[in-house]
C-alpha cells in the first residue's frame, strides 16, 4: 500500500500528481495489464527481439 504525507500548506492536487506518479512506478498497472489476456511465451519472445532491432537500427543510425 502507497502512502503519501501531504506536508502542511501542500496543495491536495500536488500530493495527487506525487501519489500517481509513486503509483506508475511500482509498475502495478502494466502488469495488471499483462495479465489481463495471456500472451505466448514465443510471441513474447518475439516481440523482445523486434524491439532490439529496432532500438539496434537507432543506434546505428546515430553513429553515421
Amino acid at each position: 500500500m502507497l502512502k503519501i504525507q501531504v506536508n502542511s500548506g501542500e496543495n491536495i492536487e500536488r500530493a495527487l500528481k506525487r501519489y500517481k506518479q509513486k503509483f506508475n512506478r511500482t509498475g502495478v498497472r502494466s502488469e495488471l495489464q499483462s495479465r489481463k489476456q495471456f500472451e505466448k511465451p514465443s510471441i513474447v519472445r518475439r516481440a523482445q527481439i523486434q524491439k532490439a532491432e529496432y532500438v539496434q537500427g537507432l543506434k546505428d543510425e546515430e553513429q553515421f
